[in-house]
């Protein structure tokens, strides 16, 4: 795929948003290319190590913010008339509790989520703490007279020292996950801004 045939796959991938935002990228990877023609790759592969246009596109939508986007779709294009206005105040009791139960609803999934993962994070805590007291009041039971007592107590805390091992990586598994079905929503949401757009 040679520069001019990139440029235009990108742009149209890029329709939907912003026209500046387009501008400006479709301006820095047109200089990405130049720069790497200039330094001797050929045109091609100049192209090719930039990386895949769905790739970029969807790397260009994630960075631009939700706001800039949401703004640029609900600015008006043109002039709303008497009629219009009056239809959304009447019908703003109907459409705006509505929105706002949506949002809510979205919003308590989303805290029950991190809800979890924090409290996954706690029992990780927790077991850290039980290794550290049952080591402790297992020598203080040994060194008391209570050897049977105190190696208990140590071995207890080396089985909770293997949990938390386990519970380390499980909790930091989840942790990554959801950050990463964070960032996937968002540009969902972004899209869906970008596609109503289009249409």
């Amino acid at each position: 795929m040679n520069k001019q045939e990139f440029l235009v796959q990108l742009k149209k991938g890029l329709s939907g948003l912003p026209k500046d935002d387009i501008e400006e990228r479709l301006t820095f990877y047109s200089e990405m290319i130049d720069d790497r023609m200039e330094e001797g790759l050929s045109e091609e592969t100049a192209v090719r190590k930039i990386g895949t246009v769905d790739e970029l596109i969807s790397q260009i939508i994630a960075d631009i913010p939700l706001t800039k986007i949401v703004k640029e779709r609900i600015t008006p294009k043109k002039k709303l008339s008497v009629w219009e206005i009056v239809l959304l105040v009447l019908g703003s009791p109907i459409w705006l509790s509505l929105l706002i139960a949506v949002f809510a609803v979205i919003l308590s999934l989303y805290i029950s989520l991190w809800s979890v993962i924090i409290a996954l994070w706690a029992v990780f805590v927790s077991l850290i703490g039980c290794v550290l007291g049952g080591i402790a009041g297992g020598i203080v039971f040994a060194c008391c007279g209570n050897v049977l007592t105190g190696i208990a107590m140590i071995g207890a805390s080396l089985v909770c020292a293997g949990l938390s091992v386990f519970m380390f990586y499980g909790c930091k598994a989840v942790t990554k996950g959801i950050l990463i079905l964070t960032k996937k929503i968002a540009v969902w949401i972004k899209n869906c801004f970008i596609k109503k757009e289009e249409v």
